[in-house]
């Protein structure tokens, strides 16, 4: 981590702004590898690993198998090493953000996982701190350090948040609310960390009658969540091996591709993507289906309605959208 960090960060634990500091040296470099921080006002300790700050314990961490999965296919949806921009798409249709806006913004990537929006994020000049609850933050790192300072990475929860409130120009937080065991807590609790005409953006599970095609996906839901992580990895393989022939023969078909909804696997057959690609990412997406512990899934009006009780601003949203952003001080 970079000491200039620490301009941002408070202790979580006191849940104010109780700024934390660092006993340790940083040898000139501005960069602390190893150490711990310390709360000025509590003085409850939290360690520094590997460069990145830790405040979640291992009886926090509910999201083994995310940690899991982006060690294993850390580099798969990173569009800079895979020759495609899937990731910038989405995150472009997604926030609609422009990249002028974006360009010496500070931003929070919240629940970065391996780092594919932080990375798309990090390329407009912005200087964005990213932080997961698992060990996926290691990746996110490996996978941004081209980005040298402007990307700073933390180990934490998004229900206790290590920032101080007022800092961020922009908050994101995609495909992550849904897997929380509190999601209302954490759309609620990262608006007070917007700036003044600060943005941010949430992307979920969508509710809707369309989850009742996936029989199959929700009744393995009621026993996959409590297995091991390599009894699920071994279903999902062979869920894939079984069915991706199958879904990859429907998805040209716009009449009957709809079938593939149908399927207990989570089938990507985007042209962009050699079918080499579509069938890694095909066993990603159907490991990410089974493996989290929560699924909960939101109705994009009732978001909405949360967002407004925060008092932000120009809140819209769609299925499996919604923004806004925090008002200007008069």
């Amino acid at each position: 981590m970079h000491i200039s960090l620490l301009d941002l960060l408070a202790c979580p634990v006191c849940a104010t702004d109780a700024p934390l500091k660092s006993r340790d040296p940083e040898n000139g470099s501005g960069v602390l590898s190893e150490g711990e921080l310390v709360c000025s006002q509590c003085d409850r300790r939290f360690p520094v690993r590997n460069g990145i700050p830790r405040f979640v314990e291992q009886a926090e961490d509910y999201c083994g198998n995310f940690g899991f999965q982006w060690q294993k296919w850390k580099e798969v949806q990173i569009d800079r090493l895979n020759g495609h921009h899937l990731s910038e798409q989405r995150f472009y249709r997604d926030s609609r953000w422009d990249r002028d806006w974006m360009g010496n913004k500070l931003i929070l990537d919240a629940g970065c996982g391996a780092g594919r929006f932080t990375d798309i994020a990090a390329a407009t000049g912005a200087r964005v701190i990213a932080i997961d609850l698992s060990n996926a933050i290691d990746a996110c790192q490996q996978n941004t350090r081209i980005h040298g300072e402007n990307v700073q990475c933390i180990q934490g929860s998004l229900l206790a948040l290590p920032f101080k409130k007022n800092i961020f120009d922009g908050i994101y937080c995609m495909g992550v609310i849904q897997h929380t065991p509190d999601p209302a807590a954490v759309m609620t609790g990262l608006p007070p960390l917007l700036r003044a005409g600060g943005r941010i953006v949430y992307n979920f599970y969508e509710e809707g009658w369309w989850r009742r095609l996936q029989i199959i996906k929700y009744l393995l839901r009621l026993i996959t969540p409590y297995l091991p992580i390599s009894v699920t990895l071994g279903l999902s393989k062979a869920l894939v091996g079984s069915l991706f022939w199958l879904t990859s023969l429907l998805a040209p078909i716009p009449k009957i591709r709809v079938l593939n909804h149908f399927m207990p696997i989570a089938a990507v057959h985007d042209p962009a993507l050699t079918r080499a690609q579509q069938y890694v990412w095909t066993l990603l997406d159907t490991f990410d289906w089974y493996g989290a512990r929560y699924e909960k899934r939101q109705h994009h009006q009732h978001v909405a309605d949360l967002m407004r009780s925060v008092k932000l601003d120009g809140v819209r949203s769609d299925t499996g959208l919604a923004w806004g952003t925090r008002p200007d001080r008069k």
